[in-house]
């Protein structure tokens, strides 16, 4: 084996799995100070802040085969020491630099067009013109820039870089072509050069199948956007869960309020409700039923979320019942007094980062994740925090991206939602802590 490192050296990595995926991977051993996603090759180096983290984080995984969204991935000691600048700039194929782009996009979860294009690329130099089109690859794009440098800063800078937070991957290579030729100015081909050529008639969208997003989208740094959507259909959602959707899950439901019965009347409320059920989606509306004290209905985002409620929390055990999930016969909750809005509450969880908050969907697990803690916080603090919940096996506290995350392992599933269902949006030390399940099956 190679001496040991605080860099890690990932293979197998396929362009489904993100950078997200990896940190989630590797954060309960430590913090993770650099990450460089090596595409062309299909690998990942990832350098721990120390040798010992690294060290944890290997001996785990060799007696527990690390897999990410069904594909195993292989990890070792790197021959580096220490990433470089250098190392994190070598992402490339090394074919000769040309001032013209080939762009091939994985992940692909809501549209991409000229404009999108344009503000990604346009910031490291004037693009002359682009041509998106459709391929058995995936969609690509060419474009071109007035110069060759500008060209090469762009690549260097965006390859395996994220359109959109947690997916639309960019895959970098130059183009063996001199010249782009544009006949038209619209969604799918642009020449900045020319606004006069004509629009042409309008045709059919070059990406069928991914329909609207719904997505209002904002310039963050660099490259990298922030995306608020409304996901649109379940085939767009299906790349979140590695481009199918989860066995039992049909995609095709457009009923969006679910009724839960057997319920617990002594310890259960609505907001405990929206803290397990917005999980899967965003909550518009609930309300607990009067002639029915252990019945509730639901009302989701859509239909999709909806359906991910109902496949994964069927049957879950909560406060000594086991609850039944179905689908309700009314198609949504008349809004009144006896009901509790949601709609706009800003701990929706789907707002933001969709696509991430839907590949962490899962039935509950005796796992939970602790996020948004505050930067001071012990562990014997969380532990106090939940341990009226039931019996702790283990427990970490970590550091990711500079920001304290925990995770907890309960004795059953069972305490881990209770956990969730009562502390999750509660204040520790003056912070809103968010908890999720985790998938993790051990710390």
């Amino acid at each position: 084996m190679t001496e040991p490192s605080k860099v890690i050296h990932v293979r197998n990595v396929g362009h489904e799995i993100s950078e997200n995926d990896l940190l989630q991977l590797f954060q309960p051993f430590g913090v993770i100070t650099k990450l460089v996603m090596l595409r062309a090759k299909n690998q990942a180096l990832l350098q721990m802040q120390d040798v010992s983290s690294a060290v944890n984080a290997l001996q785990f995984y060799a007696n527990v085969q690390p897999s990410i969204r069904g594909r195993n991935v292989y990890v070792q000691f790197s021959s580096h020491q220490e990433l470089t600048t250098m190392d994190q700039n070598s992402q490339g194929r090394g074919d000769e630099p040309n001032r013209i782009l080939l762009v091939t996009i994985h992940q692909m979860l809501y549209p991409i067009t000229v404009e999108v294009l344009n503000q990604v690329f346009s910031p490291h130099g004037f693009v002359e013109k682009i041509v998106t089109f459709q391929k058995s690859a995936g969609f690509q794009a060419l474009i071109q820039y007035q110069s060759r440098q500008s060209a090469v800063v762009a690549r260097s800078a965006l390859q395996g870089r994220n359109i959109y937070d947690g997916c639309c991957q960019l895959d970098i290579q130059f183009s063996n072509l001199d010249e782009l030729q544009v006949n038209y100015n619209n969604e799918r081909s642009r020449d900045f050069t020319n606004p006069n050529l004509p629009t042409e008639q309008k045709g059919r969208p070059s990406q069928p199948g991914y329909g609207d997003a719904g997505s209002m989208y904002v310039q963050a740094s660099g490259a990298r956007e922030v995306v608020f959507p409304q996901m649109a259909n379940a085939a767009a959602i299906a790349a979140a869960f590695g481009g199918g959707l989860p066995p039992g899950i049909s995609g095709t439901n457009d009923r969006c309020t679910v009724l839960v019965s057997n319920l617990n009347t002594d310890r259960i409320d609505e907001d405990k409700l929206f803290n397990l059920f917005s999980i899967y989606g965003n909550i518009v509306r609930i309300k607990l039923l009067r002639n029915k004290p252990d019945h509730a209905l639901i009302q989701m985002g859509d239909g999709f979320q909806a359906e991910l409620a109902v496949h994964f929390l069927k049957g879950a055990m909560l406060f000594g019942k086991r609850m039944e999930v179905n689908f309700s016969k009314y198609p949504s909750i008349t809004q009144g007094a006896d009901t509790h809005e949601y709609m706009n509450s800003n701990l929706n969880r789907f707002n933001r980062n969709a696509a991430k908050n839907y590949r962490y969907c899962c039935s509950p697990t005796k796992m939970i994740h602790l996020s948004t803690l505050p930067q001071d916080v012990t562990e014997e603090e969380i532990l106090n925090l939940l341990e009226e919940h039931g019996t702790i096996v283990n427990s970490k506290l970590f550091e990711m991206n500079g920001k304290k995350q925990a995770l907890v392992q309960f004795e059953n599933e069972e305490q881990a939602t209770e956990a969730l269902v009562c502390k999750h949006a509660t204040s520790l030390s003056g912070s809103i802590i968010r908890i999720s399940f985790s998938q993790l099956q051990t710390i």
